[in-house]
């Protein structure tokens, strides 16, 4: 008899499938949330790097950004940039705003004090809270972010003072264009105009400030040219040259790797609830064996019932993605709306095909994969077998099915390793999961292997307890999958967040200063002293200079011809702060080499941060060179050193002798430690004595560290739940396969005598037993994992709090048995007649 084909089969399987996907509802279920996740990751990431690309000149402020810091542009410089397009000049730098007026809030907040040109903005607009139109500003007017007039209980009109210059709140700011580009700030933003910027007085010998020339170009002129020629014409320049279409690298950077990092955790929960989505379809197919057995006696061949379910699979998978591919294009517009703020941009809605594409790919591999070794069974069984499936040896699977499984795998890596910014961490990260569920599948069969020759149980309900786990048709693997997983990330959790809140509540709250002092001038040291202790007599104090400095060239190496920085070296972008000492800094040791004498006075040396010396592959007797205010300084590397940067106090990456810098132009950087009694006192006569010098409260950088760390740990919990999810997927679908033979056994034991309580007791001490001799294993794995996070990646002390990671396992396998018992119920509500009559 010929094949039905591909029509008929169709007709069959519709008329077959229940309209609620009844049997296949796990299918439906583990493929919506998982391509729903996927795909609102994926649509979310794709919108927020877009719109930073899309409004790059914006963002930058211009189609090309040259920034420098503590100097301005040479005549020459400013020539060269001016021959390129219309150009706008900004200077910005850290800065106390104080409250002219009485109020019950602070007197003086810690701002990033900008000043612009009437230029200002070139590409976008500043808009007000008003709804006003901005123009160029008065001398004596400024623009304040909402958060500082909250701070500070001010309103439009209110005066405001900066150093020596007092201002007149004109308006507060509704949206800054640049924003984005203008990267980390320590506090709220006020805008006043360059010549009410110099009004102020804070630019003194050595201050920090940054300037930044953006250049619009003309029509169809190219910013990467530009840029080039400017590189070229000043290589020994100690500039930073951006273009439009790199506005903000560290924000695309970050978003682009957290979405692929989210993605691959999404990738790799559906993976793992695609073997639940496996024992799904294996149960859906068992439930089938008399229709697919009145099927074959009927002539239907084998590809006849493949055709059938895959039909029946194919339409429950494509009805998911579908609906997980809408929701995952609608989500990140919810997403947008509530993080509000949190973002960089808010962009609108817009779909974006490459992320949606590869979500349904990865959904329907997937279900393809773990579905078709169950197809293959059903297809490759005589009937006769079907009609004794209680008691029938399950089918065999052909090798073209496994090689059809292992395309679809190396399918599924290849979207996610050529689809990924970085292919090597994307193999990591699956390679990692898949050596997880590798190690959980052997120990389910070697629990298996273990409890078939085990000593029998002399107690009843042990005994049947121990025997379900060796039986024909015993999902012990996917139950130990299913219970490792779910433990292991219960203890994960608990270790990293237990960590976390030690690293905050031990270790920067006993080492930390009550405050940092920045821009204090040089020839001012002794009178900064005496009025510190004036206020606080207790006070520690530890001064150092403060300058900024650039990375031109580490060995024989120039920066500027890497194409790409090695792993790690976030030290090479951008500048960085520099000092110089005669005596080696608290809070370091040396690992390498000799520290300079006091009375040194020779060729420039350097002593440089251990780990920063690993990345570039340099050592002691190496040259570093590093561009400190338009000059560069060639000096050799005397020494290494392990900083505590925990400490929160001054801990420089390099650190000179004081020959090499001392001449420089710069100014002194304090910490203070003292009563927090004394905190106001000392901040009121350092403002009134140092006008341009900025305090930075150091309870407020703590809470600040809190909050960070706190949106980490929220974001590991929930990433880990989707993971937590797929396991518990399995745990239902390895339930769901052994319905049958356990429907089976409850009503031979109902038969024979045996009450619910007794049956649901056997299961129980079945999954107890599991949870015990996992929960060593779970605890070792969980364990390495959360220290991995939090030594490795946060680079923090490990110090979890060992009462609640056990009571969290404990509890987590309270959770799991509780919703392995409860999937077992209907089971128990199986009348014997009526199951009697089906054997």
């Amino acid at each position: 008899m010929s094949d039905l084909g591909w029509r008929a089969a169709w007709t069959i399987a519709r008329r077959d499938l229940h309209r609620g996907f009844r049997g296949l509802r796990l299918l439906f279920v583990c493929l919506l949330l998982g391509v729903t996740t996927l795909a609102t990751i994926g649509s979310l990431t794709s919108a927020i790097t877009g719109e930073l690309g899309a409004r790059g000149q914006a963002i930058l402020g211009g189609d090309i950004e040259v920034s420098m810091t503590q100097r301005q542009p040479t005549a020459e410089e400013r020539r060269t940039v001016e021959s390129l397009g219309i150009v706008s000049h900004t200077i910005r730098t850290r800065a106390m705003a104080q409250r002219s007026s009485e109020g019950d809030g602070p007197a003086a907040v810690l701002t990033e004090l900008k000043g612009v040109d009437a230029r200002y903005p070139l590409y976008g607009a500043l808009t007000l809270a008003n709804g006003g139109r901005y123009a160029p500003l008065a001398d004596d007017a400024i623009l304040i972010d909402r958060a500082l007039a909250e701070r500070l209980q001010l309103r439009p009109g209110d005066p405001l003072r900066y150093g020596d210059a007092d201002f007149r709140v004109q308006a507060l700011i509704a949206e800054e264009p640049d924003r984005v580009g203008e990267g980390f700030t320590l506090g709220p933003v006020a805008i006043v105009s360059r010549e009410g910027f110099a009004r102020t007085g804070l630019i003194q010998p050595g201050a920090l400030y940054e300037v930044k020339l953006r250049v619009a170009l003309p029509a169809g002129a190219s910013a990467e040219d530009g840029a080039k020629m400017l590189g070229e014409r000043f290589p020994s320049a100690s500039w930073r040259i951006k273009t439009r279409d790199r506005a903000a690298p560290g924000a695309d950077r970050f978003f682009a790797r957290m979405g692929q990092f989210l993605s691959l955790i999404g990738l790799a929960a559906l993976v793992i609830a695609g073997i639940g989505v496996g024992n799904g379809v294996g149960s859906y197919l068992a439930g089938k064996r008399g229709s697919i057995a009145t099927l074959k006696t009927l002539g239907a061949s084998a590809r006849d019932i493949q055709r059938i379910y895959l039909l029946q699979i194919a339409t429950v998978s494509l009805v998911a993605v579908g609906i997980g591919l809408a929701l995952g294009a609608a989500l990140p517009n919810a997403i947008v709306a509530g993080l509000g703020d949190l973002l960089p941009v808010r962009p609108g809605f817009s779909l974006h095909p490459l992320p949606l594409a590869a979500s349904a790919a990865y959904g329907l591999l997937i279900a393809f994969a773990f579905a078709l070794p169950s197809l293959a069974r059903a297809r490759t069984l005589p009937a006769a077998s079907l009609f004794r499936g209680g008691v029938s040896a399950m089918g065999h699977v052909p090798r073209r099915t496994w090689l059809a499984v292992g395309a679809a795998a190396t399918a599924v890596v290849a979207i996610a390793v050529l689809g990924g910014r970085e292919p090597l961490f994307a193999l990591s990260v699956l390679g990692a999961v898949a050596a997880t569920l590798l190690l959980l599948l052997g120990l389910g069969a070697a629990v298996r292997w273990l409890a078939a020759r085990s000593p029998r149980p002399r107690r009843p309900l042990w005994r049947l307890a121990v025997a379900n786990l060796h039986r024909p048709g015993a999902q012990t693997a996917a139950l130990v999958i299913a219970l490792g997983l779910a433990l292991t990330l219960f203890v994960t959790l608990a270790a990293i967040q237990t960590s976390l809140d030690a690293e905050i509540r031990t270790t920067v709250p006993q080492r930390a200063p009550n405050q940092f002092v920045l821009d204090v001038p040089a020839d001012r040291r002794a009178d900064f002293i005496a009025t510190v202790r004036r206020h606080a007599p207790e006070a520690q104090m530890n001064i150092v200079p403060s300058l900024r400095g650039t990375i031109t060239r580490y060995g024989d190496t120039r920066v500027a011809d890497l194409s790409d920085l090695p792993d790690g070296a976030w030290f090479l972008r951008g500048e960085r702060g520099v000092t110089y000492s005669t005596a080696l800094p608290e809070g370091s040791r040396i690992t390498d080499g000799e520290w300079w004498s006091a009375d040194y006075a020779g060729p420039p040396l350097v002593s440089l941060d251990r780990d920063a010396a690993k990345v570039m592959g340099v050592g002691v007797g190496d040259t570093l060179t590093v561009s400190v205010l338009g000059v560069e300084i060639a000096a050799t590397i005397a020494s290494l050193r392990q900083i505590q940067w925990e400490t929160l106090g001054f801990n420089y990456i390099m650190v000179f002798s004081p020959s090499a810098l001392a001449g420089a132009p710069h100014s002194l950087t304090a910490t203070i430690a003292m009563e927090k009694a004394n905190e106001g006192p000392v901040t009121r006569a350092l403002l009134s004595a140092f006008p341009s010098a900025s305090i930075i409260a150091v309870a407020e950088v703590i809470g600040q560290v809190r909050t960070i760390l706190d949106q980490m740990a929220t974001a590991i919990v929930l990433a880990a739940s989707v993971a937590i999810l797929a396991g518990i997927a399995v745990l239902v679908g390895a339930i769901a396969a052994s319905r049958q033979a356990r429907s089976y056994d409850g009503v031979i034991l109902k038969t024979l005598g045996a009450t619910r309580a007794q049956i649901l007791g056997a299961q129980a001490i079945e999954y107890a037993m599991l949870a015990a001799l996992l929960a060593t294993i779970a605890l070792a794995l969980g364990l390495a994992g959360a220290w991995f996070v939090i030594v490795q990646v946060f680079d923090f002390g490990w110090a979890p709090d060992w009462g609640i990671v056990l009571a969290t396992l404990g509890g987590g396998a309270a959770i799991t048995l509780g919703i392995g018992l409860a999937g077992s119920l209907p089971i128990l509500s199986v009348r014997p007649a009526e199951a009697l009559r089906r054997v």
